[in-house]
């Protein structure tokens, strides 16, 4: 999950965001997963440890709401057909919830690794 990103870049400048968030929003829309009912975290591939670590952490009710979206998008997939419009995600309801606890992991295994490698040196008493 930790891929080079402008994202922070572009967030730190205001009218950079102005003039990207429309074209953000289009990107959206094109990519077609909200047709099928997803939200974008469904789209994170679910191969790495991290992610399946941050899928057991999700609340039950998530956890089974993802799994009927994805559901319900492999089926549509399978007729070749997309879901009604009134069944589509919203852009309000394409909210991150698999992503953050990604980066709490991800934060957790740094935090552990630069403990692992700290040393520890007796200070020598002054005589």
């Amino acid at each position: 999950m930790s891929t080079p990103s402008l994202a922070n870049y572009i967030i730190k400048r205001p009218w950079l965001r102005r003039w990207m968030q429309p074209l953000s929003e289009w990107y959206k829309d094109a990519a077609g997963y909200r047709k099928l009912g997803l939200r974008a975290d469904d789209l994170i591939p679910e191969e790495s440890e991290t992610v399946l670590l941050a899928l057991k952490r999700l609340p039950p009710k998530e956890a089974y709401d993802r799994v009927f979206r994805l559901r319900r998008a492999f089926q549509c997939s399978l007729a070749h057909q997309l879901l009604p419009k009134n069944e589509h995600t919203r852009p309000e309801e394409d909210r991150l919830y698999l992503s953050p606890i990604i980066k709490e992991i991800e934060a957790e295994k740094q935090e552990r690794e630069d403990l692992e490698v700290m040393t520890v040196k007796k200070k020598k008493p002054d005589h």
